[in-house]
């Protein structure tokens, strides 16, 4: 097992984590450092434990075993609430808004509720805005848009309460996929505008490769491997991970 980053090298990690359900493990043993400003991408078959990692790094959930650091200091029983007041903020695979207001009320909420002094007329905020086609529909219900665009609203919302960790959980899922390089840049938007760090759990391998200089693989609630994508992709136990068998040809194609 790789030993955790120091403390003072990573804004967020997890140490040595395992959550357990009664006597069913769903999560053993996991440590995972994410440094100043880095994109991580997190992947794994469904049921790897992916989510139960976002759950716990972001305090929905208390690890059985282990625990949870940010810049240094123990967060481990620091509530969800709690934790997002900290600048840990995640997002969920489903959309996530007001559905009874307009875009712009959404918007107007995500600040008041966190607290954040980041205006909406932030020139960055704008653009992806309008990239998402929703700058022209700040009047419009967020419940009368296409899917795609909640999905993007969200987003945007949580970049309005000023993370310092944004923990992405499947941002791409249920986007077109020519919405899906709004994601790229959201992203990049995240780490220049703020300064923060990224955490992204996806399963859109090529969405994944393009953002994110390192990645970890989650199977059965384990890690099994972490570093640059290439490297990762090109692993026997990788491929197995996903595909069940793995063969030369799995390995040259990965």
């Amino acid at each position: 097992m790789r030993d955790p980053a120091p403390s003072g090298s990573a804004v967020l990690q997890a140490d040595n984590v395992s959550k357990r359900f009664g006597g069913n493990t769903v999560f053993a043993d996991v440590s995972l450092s994410l440094g100043d400003k880095e994109i991580v991408g997190v992947i794994g078959p469904n049921g790897a434990g992916k989510t139960t990692l976002i759950n716990i790094l972001s305090g929905q959930l208390e690890p059985t075993a282990g625990r949870v650091r940010l810049r240094g200091g123990d967060v481990t029983g620091v509530s969800l609430a709690k934790r997002a007041k900290l600048g840990v903020v995640r997002t969920f695979q489903q959309t996530k808004t007001f559905k009874s207001g307009t875009v712009e009320e959404n918007l107007r909420r995500a600040q008041m509720f966190s607290g954040s002094n980041l205006r909406m007329d932030e020139p960055y905020v704008r653009a992806l805005l309008d990239r998402a086609g929703l700058l022209a529909r700040l009047d419009h219900l967020s419940d009368t848009l296409p899917y795609g665009m909640q999905k993007m609203l969200g987003l945007i919302m949580a970049i309005l309460t000023k993370p310092g960790v944004l923990l992405l959980d499947e941002p791409a899922a249920g986007l077109e996929r020519s919405e899906r390089f709004f994601i790229d840049d959201y992203v990049a938007a995240v780490v220049r505008e703020l300064g923060a760090s990224v955490l992204l759990v996806e399963h859109d391998m090529e969405l994944v490769k393009r953002l994110c200089p390192r990645i970890a693989v989650l199977d059965g609630g384990r890690l099994i491997a972490e570093g640059p994508p290439a490297e990762v992709l090109s692993r026997r136990d990788v491929i197995e991970a996903y595909l069940g068998t793995a063969d030369e040809e799995d390995l040259a194609d990965a």
